[in-house]
Order: structure tokens, then sequence, then C-alpha cells
């Protein structure tokens, strides 16, 4: 586990690695470029209406300046501050839809000899996302409880939010470079097979996702080391992928 999250950190450097963390960048600052716009013209329109407001109430003159200063100031400052703690979500999502040149860096540098990638249909992909989210939905409103009666007590808390954020990231992060090499079925089935190494690899994404910085790479690193994490099961002999390593 330690050597597969110490090869995906190496990586970094690899000019994969970066073409897909600078292609997010753009993507978020497009997104937040246009929702700046956007934002500029809703607070220009509603300064409008405030300035016409205040002229039909009899509170014009200096106050007008005033209140449309004011007003001004706190729709910036409060878009800033949205920014500041979106951004990297959105970020993420965007680094969310190229992982698949980062699966291939790692197979390139460290895998030479696989054969190509399966290439995952539409369908499949669609109900595995689906899954994926009914069960994040599912496992968060059981949990809700959870949460609210262990907040104050840790380090309790800790454990049951390590405990379900590393099922859901190894969940996802491991069917991810698993259906690459195995249909859904057999990725499924592989997962299962070694649910507790997975478990604690997701609780290793999801203790390093808390870490500021870090987490604007954790998509490209925590599939770097679930695929390392992968091919090391594989060549373990799982039964599951018996069928991929034909050549």
């Amino acid at each position: 586990m330690i050597s597969a999250l110490s090869l995906a950190f190496r990586q970094i450097g690899d000019p994969a690695f970066r073409r897909v963390f600078w292609l997010s960048v753009a993507a978020a600052l497009a997104v937040f470029l246009v929702l700046w716009a956007l934002a500029w013209w809703g607070l220009s329109l509603s300064g409008e209406a405030l300035s016409q407001w205040l002229l039909e109430d009899g509170s014009g003159g200096f106050w007008t300046g005033v209140f449309e200063w004011l007003f001004g100031a706190a729709g910036i400052f409060s878009v800033l501050i949205a920014s500041f703690f979106l951004f990297p979500a959105v970020m993420v999502l965007a680094m969310s839809f190229l992982l698949e040149d980062v699966a291939a860096a790692v197979e390139r540098r460290h895998y030479p000899n696989l054969p190509p990638a399966r290439a995952q249909p539409i369908g499949e992909a669609v109900v595995g996302a689906l899954a994926f989210v009914g069960v994040t939905v599912a496992l968060n409103v059981l949990f809700l409880p959870v949460y609210l009666l262990l907040l104050f007590v840790p380090p309790l808390n800790l454990f049951v939010f390590y405990l379900l954020n590393g099922y859901l990231l190894g969940r996802e992060y491991f069917e991810l470079v698993a259906v690459r090499r195995l249909d859904a079925a057999g990725a499924k089935r592989m997962r299962r097979g070694h649910r507790g190494r997975v478990l604690l690899a997701g609780a290793v994404i999801a203790f390093l996702l808390t870490l500021p910085l870090l987490n604007l790479l954790m998509p490209i690193v925590a599939t770097g080391f679930m695929l390392h994490v992968f091919e090391g099961l594989r060549r373990d002999g799982d039964p599951a992928t018996v069928p991929t390593q034909r050549r």
C-alpha cells in the first residue's frame, strides 16, 4: 500500500499528469469567469433596482450612493468568498473527466506490457455512475444521525468519517481503474473480494483529501495509487482478472 502511494506521488511530474492538472485549472477558471460575469450583471441590475426604489421612497441623495456602494461591496465580497470555497470543487469535478489519461500514463510508465485498455460501454458507465450516486446518498442519509451524535466526540466522529468516505472513495477509484481491464461485474467481484484493502486505500485517499492544496492533486494521485493497488492484486493471482491476463 505504501509502495503504491509512493509510486503515485513520484509520478506527479509526468507530462500527462501536468496536462490533466492545468486543463482542470483552465476549465474551472472558464466556469468562474462566466459566473463572475453573470454575478456582475446581476449585481448591476439589482443596484439599479435598489436605487430606483430608494428614489421612489424618497430616500435619494446621499443615502442612495451609500446604499449602492454597500450593496455592491457586499455582493462582490460574497461572490469572492463563494469562489474561494467552490473553485477546488469545480476543478476536481473537471479533473474527474480526464482521469483516463492519468491511468493510461501510469500504465505506460509502470506496466508497458499490458494490452490496450478495455473501452467501457456508455450504458455500463451510466449505470455504474447512477449506482454510485445512489449508494453515496443512501449511506450519507443513513449515517447522518451518527454524524450528529458524534459531532463532539472525537476521535469517534473521525473514525466514522473516514470509514464512510473510505468505503465510498475506495469503491469509486477502484472500479474506475478496474473497468479498464474487467467488465463491471468482474470489477465489482474483485472489489468485494478485497474489500478490506480497498477500504484502507479509500481511507488513505479520504485523509489526503482533507489536506489543503494537496486535495487539488488528489484525484490524479488517487487514480495512480488505486491503479497500482489493482495491478498488485492482479499479479497476486486474483481469479477475477484471469481473462484480462491473456496476451
